[in-house]
């Protein structure tokens, strides 16, 4: 019989929590600042997708999720378990996944000759808030790799997936035939 896994086990109550490699560490550490963010952002993406985006909008961001959960395993593995965070990279492939999605998009998209407020409609404008969100993570994880060893792969994944949902945003908008709002400097 398989084990369930516990939703709760009280080991937290503290204010700290267990790391993969069995460190503990106070909850606002910066380490789970980096993965709390980043699982804040997949869960986020998780809105995006029950929105009833595109089929293929969807499929791909549903592998970004399970990108992210990796992500967030690598960040939350502390560094006595750097072997085993080793076995779950963030590859160039990744980081290619998102740029050729992003160049499919501007084939169809208007050029960009003027900054865009975030808006258009619900779904374009979710997917603005998770590119802050991804912003946020990437500074959480830069700030972690000052202090411990991080993927640099995983730096420009993050920072690559704040640009896709930028242009997924636009791409949203622009499917569901809802004009860009474009920044006036001059209000």
């Amino acid at each position: 019989m398989d084990k369930e896994i516990r939703i709760y086990t009280k080991t937290g109550d503290d204010g700290t929590t267990g790391l993969i490699g069995g460190a503990r560490v106070k909850k606002y550490d910066v380490r789970l600042e980096a993965y709390g963010t980043v699982d804040e952002l997949n869960s986020y993406l998780g809105l995006i997708v029950a929105m009833g985006i595109d089929e293929h909008a969807q499929a791909i961001l549903k592998q970004i999720q399970s990108l992210l959960f990796s992500v967030g395993a690598q960040l939350a593995t502390d560094d006595s378990a750097a072997d085993f965070r080793n076995q779950i990279p963030c590859k160039d492939s990744d980081i290619a996944l998102l740029e050729n999605e992003m160049d499919e998009m501007f084939k169809v998209l208007p050029k960009l000759n003027q900054f865009i407020l975030p808006g258009g409609s619900p779904a374009a404008a979710h997917a603005q808030i998770a590119r802050t969100i991804c912003r946020r993570a990437e500074r959480r994880i830069i700030e972690l790799s000052e202090k411990t060893d991080v993927n640099k792969n995983l730096i420009k994944f993050i920072n690559r997936l704040s640009d896709y949902l930028f242009v997924l945003g636009r791409k949203i908008s622009f499917d569901d035939q809802v004009p860009e709002n474009t920044w006036n400097s001059g209000v």
